[in-house]
């Protein structure tokens, strides 16, 4: 095997003064603000019958959606202490720093806040959800970025040419390798396993290959349902994927089978809806595009 990649990459991006600002930090913020940029361009070639302002306040909700939806899906599925913190120590849920976000979390929330817009708005919920679904595997793949560069969420060892060593992982590896005596050469070799860079992957499938293949498919207008569908069901095989060849959160471990995970779990009702959707979607309505009114220019 070839000398591998070793991934330690400084988290922080750069200073302003005595404040750190983070790689992960700034990938939320590009992917918010791709998603609104493109957005915009689907609202001007009529998209969704509503002002620019309107759209601002939808992708405001559904930011926070994310945010706190993914926050409370974290604690509800992920956190190490379980459900017990929701009685025992309520505060755990605003220490952002232990633990992280939960991408089923943060879609639920997305999904609270385009109901509400949505009503608000007198338009239909699958509509709102088909027009935002290809401007969202922008920030899932900016959001795997950020979990490389931090070198997290890493995969399991491996042999192969493009496995990387992660050195966050050293004290998971050095377990990993007494518990399984046939990588503690590698470990020696290498100073650390060598893992499957499960991030890239997900970068590739959730990002690259979701955003190519939504945003051609919504080119034209297309029934109700068919977008929103693809999304839920790519997204759900892929996640349950990759989680081959990435690691359980360490709490967690397995949960049944010797294989089978939380994000596995998690992803099971999305592949269902998704391939639910699509079945609607072969008699829903192909909405029409909608007249846009422009702003006059200056001195016309």
């Amino acid at each position: 095997m070839t000398q591998p990649l070793v991934v330690d990459i400084d988290p922080v991006a750069f200073h302003l003064g005595p404040v750190q600002v983070h790689w992960y930090g700034l990938m939320y913020l590009v992917g918010f603000f791709s998603a609104a940029v493109l957005g915009e361009y689907r609202r001007r070639r009529g998209r969704l019958p509503v002002t620019r302002d309107a759209l601002g306040d939808l992708f405001f909700y559904g930011m926070m959606g994310v945010i706190v939806g993914g926050r409370i899906g974290y604690m509800l599925f992920y956190y190490a202490g379980g459900l017990r913190w929701i009685w025992t120590d309520p505060l755990a849920l605003f220490r952002v720093w232990d633990g992280g976000m939960s991408f089923h979390g943060g879609l639920l929330g997305v999904l609270v806040a385009g109901l509400w817009w949505s009503r608000r708005h007198r338009l239909h919920f699958f509509d709102t959800v088909d027009f935002v679904a290809p401007l969202v595997p922008i920030g899932l793949g900016l959001g795997r970025l950020g979990n490389f560069i931090n070198g997290e969420l890493w995969g399991k060892p491996t042999q192969l040419p493009w496995g990387m060593v992660f050195p966050h992982a050293h004290g998971e590896d050095v377990t990993y390798a007494t518990a399984h005596p046939a990588w503690l050469a590698q470990l020696q070799q290498w100073g650390g396993l060598v893992r499957q860079p499960s991030q890239l992957y997900e970068l590739a499938l959730e990002g690259v290959v979701m955003f190519a293949v939504l945003w051609l498919v919504s080119m034209k207008p297309r029934p109700r349902y068919l977008v929103s569908g693809l999304f839920a069901l790519m997204y759900g095989c892929f996640r349950f994927a990759v989680e081959f060849v990435r690691l359980p959160d360490i709490q967690l471990g397995y949960l049944a089978f010797g294989w089978l995970t939380m994000g596995q779990i998690l992803s099971l009702p999305l592949i269902a809806v998704g391939l639910w959707l699509l079945w609607l979607s072969r008699k829903a309505p192909t909405l029409r595009l909608y007249e846009v009114a422009m702003p006059a220019k200056e001195g016309k």
